[in-house]
């Protein structure tokens, strides 16, 4: 195996992972390069899932019999794990959600409803980005059709960066709300966040940062970040599918009106009106995602006993040999940075004329499981002419073998393809 500085034990790590042992096509074991999508999961969260449900499956909160409390301490010691992982200043800034995308219409949708002076109406602007994935989009555009908003954003550059020369014009006075990810989930770009928030700041406007791409794979401290809101989500950092995270600032959560209505989020019911609960059980109705939490909760204990500092080396290490193994490939073009300064773990690429969906479709056939499409960001496939691209992603556990076997799969679409 390639050596190189800054690899975590590889081999070790990858014992935890049960479907990384897993053989698919003809005996190939499989090398997945699909964690911008989804991570697998440890046998130290499956086996908190398994926990949770053979031993200590109750609801939450109400329960006063000796299960229902030990559901509750598990389901509330996973939102102090998850504070504790983002240095937030208060356990109740932690909303858990079902994923980002829910994260982010949260805001939207409590901006549309709040009162002055956060309200977002026909005299307002939004900003976002041409990067974002969809779920940074279409909620404010639906905002924007609701309200008369005007939404606007930065364009990007050639070399796949945010384009700020006119950050002035897209980020006004009249801006209410500045929303943009922290990683490119296509191009892996990071993007510079400290010049996005003072510009905000200047303005008197929200920031939201959309840490999706960023969470499971390098150091979040939300208080440094500077953002009002941040979201992400559980399934890409090694939990399970089904819960997210929406960390606020406590204030902005005291003062601004509930997404959802139901249960729980209640504190008093009359059939006349009612009163809300404090954050975060304000923005928390219905029963919760208790087991996705405790998972979730298990997945932080995973990543934060090997350290997010070593883990985002590892990474770095291994995207920069990506990058440079990838741009040997003949006819092969990055989509994004081409080097492996601020950007991340994800890189998409187009091979030639072939359509990314050939591939992902021969590369399979070598046990190779990547991405093709859009990657819910196809305004970025619209800037770059380009009607899809092959993503290939990596994490903990991804090792140099695997940069060299999606080398040598690509070798075999080029001779495929002829």
């Amino acid at each position: 195996m390639t050596q190189m500085p800054g690899l975590l034990d590889i081999e070790a790590i990858r014992k935890d992972f049960p479907l990384l042992d897993r053989v698919v096509h003809d005996g190939k074991k499989i090398v997945y390069l699909d964690s911008a999508a989804t991570s697998q999961k440890p046998r130290q969260v499956l086996d908190a899932l398994n926990e949770y449900y053979e031993r200590h499956n109750a609801n939450v909160h109400r329960g006063v019999y000796l299960v229902a409390e030990e559901a509750t301490a598990l389901y509330e010691g996973a939102r102090d794990k998850v504070a504790a992982f983002i240095n937030a200043p208060s356990r109740d800034e932690v909303i858990f959600t079902k994923n980002a995308s829910e994260s982010l219409n949260l805001v939207a949708n409590m901006l549309g409803w709040a009162d002055e002076p956060y309200r977002v109406d026909r005299e307002t602007e939004i900003a976002i980005t041409e990067m974002e994935h969809h779920s940074n989009i279409v909620p404010w555009q639906l905002l924007a059709q609701r309200t008369g908003a005007k939404l606007k954003w930065f364009g990007l550059t050639d070399d796949g960066r945010l384009d700020l020369s006119n950050i002035e014009e897209v980020i006004t006075e009249k801006t209410k709300i500045v929303s943009f990810t922290l990683v490119s989930n296509l191009l892996g770009t990071v993007n510079p966040v400290e010049a996005i928030v003072r510009r905000a700041q200047d303005v008197g406007a929200l920031v939201l940062i959309d840490a999706s791409q960023a969470a499971p794979h390098m150091p979040l401290d939300v208080q440094a970040l500077g953002a009002d809101f941040v979201a992400f989500t559980g399934h890409k950092m090694c939990g399970p599918t089904g819960i997210g995270v929406l960390w606020g600032r406590q204030e902005l959560l005291e003062d601004l009106p509930p997404f959802l209505g139901g249960g729980e989020m209640i504190e008093t019911v009359s059939m006349h009106s009612s009163t809300y609960a404090p954050a975060p059980h304000k923005f928390e109705a219905g029963t919760p995602p208790i087991a996705q939490a405790v998972g979730l909760g298990a997945a932080v204990d995973y990543l934060s006993a090997i350290g997010m500092d070593k883990i985002a080396a590892h990474e770095h290490a291994i995207t920069e040999y990506a990058v440079k193994r990838l741009q040997e490939v003949p006819d092969l073009r990055i989509i994004g940075p081409t080097t492996a300064e601020d950007r991340g773990a994800a890189i998409s690429f187009v091979l030639g004329d072939i359509h990314p969906h050939d591939v992902g479709q021969v590369l399979d056939e070598q046990g190779i499981a990547v991405r093709v499409g859009h990657h819910c960001a196809r305004p970025v496939c619209l800037r770059y002419g380009i009607p899809a691209t092959t993503r290939a992603s990596f994490y903990l556990y991804s090792s140099p073998a695997d940069v060299d076997a999606l080398i040598d799969g690509l070798e075999h679409v080029r001779n495929f393809f002829g």
